[in-house]
């Protein structure tokens, strides 16, 4: 196994393929099999599974954790804190062929802070996820999804909201929900919702 890089604090097993031109922050942790290409820049304490593959361009914030067999292509940036889990897939092409070259035409994706992506979803390129969003396993993502926003299914359908713990928000009359862990009390305003204050 190998030890961490010496210039850059950052660990690679050494099954691992780093490509020359790629920037990796420190105390992140590269797992078997994984491959980072030339120009993918990944923030500090990220983690990456078996079998992940970040393309050229990717950006990934700080804390972000990918499960394995993740392929992140080229047009995709999560910010900090975000989860992609277990075989959860991007796209970056709207209308792929075998036949035709569209290298230049990639479609930009964004994961916004903290959001999970669930195990086997698909995310259809060129929408944004929202700050705390949860996509839920095998969702198929076709369109923007709002902070904190829980969406499933087969095209992904809302179904409620979601806290910064990754809690069910049930709102009042009043507009108001409670995370049950954190105690942090968030507000529904024109069907979003906003984190009021901490605990």
């Amino acid at each position: 196994m190998s030890a961490p890089h010496s210039e850059t604090g950052y660990f690679a097993h050494e099954t691992a393929v780093i490509d020359a031109g790629c920037r990796i922050g420190k105390g992140t942790k590269i797992w078997h099999f994984s491959h980072i290409m030339p120009d993918a820049e990944i923030g500090e304490y990220c983690s990456f599974g078996q079998n992940v593959v970040v393309s050229p361009g990717v950006r990934l914030g700080n804390n972000v954790k990918v499960q394995n067999n993740v392929s992140i292509y080229t047009g995709v940036i999560c910010e900090d804190n975000v989860f992609l889990g277990p075989s959860m897939v991007f796209t970056n092409i709207v209308n792929p062929r075998s036949a035709v070259v569209r290298r230049d035409q990639y479609v930009e994706t964004i994961v916004r802070h903290g959001a999970t992506i669930g195990a086997n979803a698909t995310v259809v390129c060129g929408i944004e996820i929202g700050a705390y969003a949860f996509i839920g396993a095998g969702a198929v993502v076709i369109r923007d999804v709002l902070p904190y926003e829980l969406v499933v299914g087969n095209p992904a359908k809302h179904i409620g909201w979601m806290s910064e713990y990754g809690h069910r928000l049930h709102f009042g009359a009043d507009g108001q929900a409670i995370c049950p862990e954190s105690k942090e009390q968030y507000q529904m305003v024109k069907n979003r919702v906003i984190k009021v204050r901490k605990a």
